[in-house]
């Protein structure tokens, strides 16, 4: 793993021109799986969309909370990340710029573009069903945003990957 292989499926990575690259941290166990994009703690960055899904039902302080949760989670997985790089001696600007990086993608693949897609769907769902009887009205929509969740994950994933290679990424190599 290089500097940027930190969100990149493996086989994929980045270097940067005129830097030396970090020290292999994934590669050196590569079976290791990112437990913060290979596993179900991925949910947690969806806690927000959790909330979202249940915006009409719940009060908005519910969902203020959610949001709090998935970017402590946001939080924790750029810490980590750093703090691995940093330990294998790598520079301060690579462990800063990979920081940037993984919360950049973080925020934009966990937390801002899946929160407005579910708002949109509970939205969307709420407005088709509008002649709905009231139970079916408050439920349903709920229930379609929680089920387009696992849906939403894995797109929204590739195009912060495409977005952030023709942004941060290019900037910063």
């Amino acid at each position: 793993m290089n500097l940027f292989s930190a969100n990149k499926p493996q086989g994929e990575a980045y270097t940067m021109a005129g830097a030396s690259s970090p020290p292999n941290i994934a590669n050196e166990k590569s079976k290791e799986v990112d437990i913060y994009r290979d596993t179900f703690i991925r949910y947690m960055g969806y806690s927000n969309e959790i909330g979202e899904a249940f915006r009409p039902l719940v009060p908005k302080s519910i969902v203020a909370a959610s949001y709090g949760m998935a970017i402590g989670y946001v939080c924790t997985d750029t810490f980590d990340k750093s703090l691995r790089l940093q330990m294998t001696g790598a520079s301060n600007r690579d462990v800063g710029i990979l920081a940037g990086d993984v919360f950049s993608w973080q925020m934009m693949a966990s937390v801002i573009i899946p929160g407005m897609v579910i708002n949109r769907i509970t939205w969307a769902s709420r407005l088709m069903l509008s002649k709905a009887p009231g139970a079916i009205l408050k439920t349903v929509p709920t229930l379609i945003g929680l089920a387009s969740i696992p849906l939403i994950i894995h797109p929204i994933d590739s195009l912060v990957d495409r977005l952030m290679d023709e942004t941060y990424r290019k900037k910063v190599r």
